[in-house]
C-alpha cells in the first residue's frame, strides 16, 4: 500500500506541524486570561465537566485538529465500529464493547446478527447465579454459604474489574450491598500473590471465579489448578462444581477441569480483553460483591458514554476533545507520557487500568495497513491519585519534564468527615489541592515575582516554576457505579479516537506474544532440569548464565509434588 495512506502525509498533519511554532510563542499565562477562549474550552455532559483551558491550544488549534480527524476519517471509523464492521482486521473481529452495556432493546449487529439479545442470556444468568450465592440459596460442598470470592485472571480480566471493585468499596449504597463478603483478584503467577489472595479465607466458604476466555492463559491456570488444589486438599475433588465456576467460551476445556459447563458465563470474540470489564468478566465478580443491581448502574453509565460518543458533535464530544488533545500532545508538541492524578482514593487503581488500556492498545509501530510509522504513537500512562502524588513526583512535573496531566475531581466524597474547628472539611482539603495545582502548573512563578517576596538571590533558580505546562480537568459529581462507567468508557473512547486518528489498530495487542512463546522455551528447559538433571542448552550466553545460577541456587521440587503457599 501507498505511503500515502498514512495520517501524516495529508496536507492537515502538515498544517499542525506548521502551527506548532505559533503556540511556541504563546505561555498558558496569557491564553488564560482570553475569556472567551477559556469559555470555549469548556463542555459539560450528563453531569460531568471537561475544562481544557490549560491545553497549549487556541481555538483555532482545535479547529486544525477537527480538520485532521476529517482528514483521518473518524466519523466513519466510529460509525464502522459501532456498526460492527470487522475494524479489528489482523484477528478478523468486530469491536463491540459498546455491546455489552446497551440496554435490552437496542440493536447492535456483528455479521447481520443482532448481539444484544446474547449479552442479555449472558446479563440475566449472571444476575440469577448472583442472587443464587449472595442470598445462600447456593452454598458451598459442606452446606455453608458462600460469602467470599477469589477472581483470577489477568491483564483485562484483572485490572478492569480491580479498578471498578476499589472504587465502589466506600461508595455508601455498594458497600452497603457487600456487607460481610470480600472480593479478591489473584493475578501474578508468583505464589506470594496465591498467598495473599488466600489468606485468611477458609474454602468451605469460598467460590473461585477463573476468567480465561480459552481456558489456556498459562499464568491463570496455573493460578486456577493451585486454588482447585487448596479446595480439594481441604473439601475433596466433589467439591470443585460447588466452589469453582468459570468465565470462558471453551466449556470442552471448562469441563475437563471440573467445573460444570453450566456454571461458565460466556463473552465473545468481538470483546478485547482490555475492553472487557463490561462482560461477565467483570459483571460476574462484581455482582457476587455488590448485587447485580449496583452492576447495572454502572453498565448504564458507560452506556451513557457510549451514546454521548457516538451522537455528539466533535465540539462537545468529550472523548472526541480529549482523543484529539492527546495527538496534540504526543505527535505534534512531543510530550510522550502522560500523568493521570484521579483526586479521590477510591479512584486509586483506575490509572493502572488506563495504562494497560491505552499502552496495550496504542502502542504500534505500524499503521492497520502494516506500513511503519514514521512518527510516535501511544502515551507511556503513569498516576497516582492527589494528594499522594504530589509528595512523590508532582517535582519533576512541576519544574522537570513537561507532562500533560489529566486531573480528575468529584463534588461529592464518598465519605465526607466535617471536623469542628477545622476552616474546611476533609473534602475540601482535597479539592483545593485539585484546583490549584493545574493553574501552579499554567502559570509557574517568575524570578521577578520571587524577587518582590524578597527570596534570596541564590534560591531564585530553585525556586522558579517556568509554567506554560498543559493539563486538562474532568469534574464528577459523585463517585458511585453510574458515574465510575462514565469515566471508564470516555478513556475507553477516548483512546480508540487516537488510534482511529493515527491510523492503527488499537484493538489487537501482538506485542504480547513473543515474550511469551520465549517463556515457553524457558518453562520446558526448567523443567528438563528440575525433573532430569538436564543441563541448560539452546539460550544464549547471557540467558545461559542466569538459568544455570537460578538453577544452582534453587534446585527446586519435582513438579509432582505439591505445596501451597502458605503465610
Amino acid at each position: 500500500m501507498a505511503s500515502n495512506s498514512l495520517i501524516c502525509d495529508t496536507e492537515q498533519w502538515n498544517d499542525l506541524k506548521g502551527h506548532v511554532s505559533e503556540i511556541q510563542k504563546t505561555h498558558l499565562r496569557d491564553l488564560m486570561n482570553d475569556v472567551d477562549r477559556c469559555q470555549s474550552m469548556m463542555v459539560e455532559y450528563d453531569g460531568i465537566i471537561l475544562d481544557y483551558s490549560r491545553q497549549r491550544v487556541q481555538q483555532d488549534t482545535i479547529a486544525k485538529l477537527f480538520e485532521l480527524a476529517k482528514a483521518a476519517h473518524l466519523r466513519e471509523k466510529i460509525d464502522r465500529m459501532y456498526n460492527g464492521e470487522r475494524i479489528n482486521s489482523t484477528e478478523n473481529r468486530s469491536v463491540l464493547h459498546i455491546a455489552l452495556r446497551a440496554p435490552r432493546d437496542k440493536v447492535i449487529c456483528s455479521d447481520g446478527k443482532n448481539v444484544v439479545p446474547d449479552v442479555w442470556n449472558v446479563l440475566d444468568k449472571i444476575k440469577e447465579f448472583s442472587e443464587r450465592v449472595r442470598s445462600g440459596s447456593w452454598v458451598g460442598a459442606t452446606g455453608k454459604a458462600l460469602k467470599d470470592v477469589v477472581a483470577i485472571g489477568i491483564g483485562g480480566s484483572f485490572l478492569g474489574p480491580l479498578f471498578v471493585q476499589t472504587a465502589l468499596q466506600t461508595d455508601p449504597e455498594a458497600a452497603e450491598c457487600a456487607k460481610g463478603r470480600q472480593l479478591r483478584f489473584l493475578a501474578n503467577v508468583d505464589p506470594i500473590d496465591v498467598a495473599r489472595n488466600i489468606k485468611g479465607l477458609d474454602p468451605e466458604t469460598t467460590l473461585v471465579v477463573v476468567v480465561s476466555k480459552t481456558f489456556t492463559t498459562a499464568e491463570t491456570m496455573l493460578n486456577a489448578r493451585t486454588l482447585r488444589q487448596w479446595i480439594t486438599a481441604s473439601l475433596g475433588p466433589q467439591a470443585v462444581a460447588k466452589h469453582m465456576v468459570a468465565v470462558s467460551t471453551n466449556l470442552t476445556l471448562v469441563k475437563e477441569f471440573g467445573i460444570d459447563p453450566a456454571n461458565a458465563f460466556a463473552f465473545w470474540d468481538w470483546v478485547g480483553g482490555r475492553y472487557s470489564v463490561c462482560s461477565a468478566v467483570g459483571v460476574l465478580p462484581l455482582s457476587l460483591q455488590y448485587g447485580f443491581s449496583i452492576v447495572e448502574k454502572f453498565l448504564s453509565g458507560a452506556h451513557s458514554i457510549d451514546e454521548h460518543f457516538y451522537s455528539t458533535p466533535f465540539e462537545k464530544n468529550i472523548p472526541v476533545l480529549l482523543g484529539l488533545l492527546s495527538v496534540w500532545n504526543v505527535s505534534f508538541l512531543g510530550y510522550p507520557a502522560r500523568a493521570i492524578l484521579p483526586y479521590s482514593q477510591a479512584l486509586e487503581k483506575f490509572a493502572p487500568h488506563i495504562q494497560q488500556v491505552s499502552m496495550e492498545s496504542n502502542g504500534k509501530g505500524v499503521s492497520i495497513d502494516g506500513i511503519p510509522l514514521p512518527f510516535e504513537t501511544g502515551e507511556i500512562d503513569f498516576g497516582e491519585p492527589g494528594t499522594n502524588g504530589q509528595h512523590s513526583f508532582y517535582q519533576l512535573i512541576h519544574q522537570g519534564r513537561v507532562i500533560p496531566c489529566d486531573f480528575i475531581g468529584v463534588v461529592k466524597s464518598q465519605q465526607p468527615v466535617y471536623l469542628k474547628g477545622e476552616i474546611v472539611n476533609n473534602h475540601d482539603e482535597l479539592m483545593s489541592n485539585f484546583f490549584a495545582q493545574p493553574d501552579a502548573l499554567a502559570y509557574g512563578k517568575t524570578p521577578e515575582q520571587l524577587l518582590r517576596e524578597n527570596v534570596p538571590n541564590h534560591l531564585i533558580p530553585h525556586k522558579t516554576f517556568s509554567g506554560n505546562r498543559p493539563s486538562l480537568s474532568l469534574l464528577l459529581p459523585s463517585l458511585n457505579a453510574y458515574n465510575v462507567g462514565q469515566l471508564l468508557a470516555i478513556y475507553e473512547h477516548r483512546i480508540a479516537v487516537e488510534g482511529f486518528i493515527w491510523g492503527i489498530n488499537s484493538f489487537d495487542q501482538w506485542g504480547v506474544e513473543l515474550g511469551k512463546s520465549l517463556a515457553t522455551q524457558v518453562r520446558k528447559q526448567l523443567n528438563l532440569s528440575r525433573t532430569q538433571r538436564k543441563p541448560v542448552e539452546g539460550f544464549n550466553h547471557s540467558t545461559t548464565t542466569l538459568l544455570t545460577k537460578y538453577l544452582e541456587v534453587d534446585p527446586g521440587i519435582p513438579c509432582e509434588t505439591t505445596v501451597l503457599p502458605k503465610m
